[in-house]
């Protein structure tokens, strides 16, 4: 009985965690695009550079535009100019 019991809790904790999902939040786009649906389910779409663009994909359909709160900046590096070779 004990090991029915295992079991059946052994595959109820798999079932659940495969159908939980994770949230994706791309660190290299600033600004996210939160989409709410039915058939598709929720989701965020992180690959817009400007609230504009990401407005403009959000037009006529359930979403919205946020700020992407995981965004990194890479600061701007300036290399020294290579030397000049005959």
């Amino acid at each position: 009985m004990v090991k029915l019991m295992v079991a059946v809790l052994a595959l109820a904790l798999t079932v659940m965690s495969a159908s939980v999902k994770a949230q994706m939040y791309d660190p290299r786009y600033p600004v996210c695009m939160h989409v709410y649906g039915l058939q598709t389910g929720e989701r965020m779409d992180c690959d817009f550079t400007t609230i504009a663009q990401c407005q403009a994909s959000a037009s006529a359909r359930g979403a919205t535009c946020d700020i992407n709160p995981y965004f990194v900046r890479t600061p701007n590096v300036v290399r020294a100019p290579r030397p000049w070779r005959r």
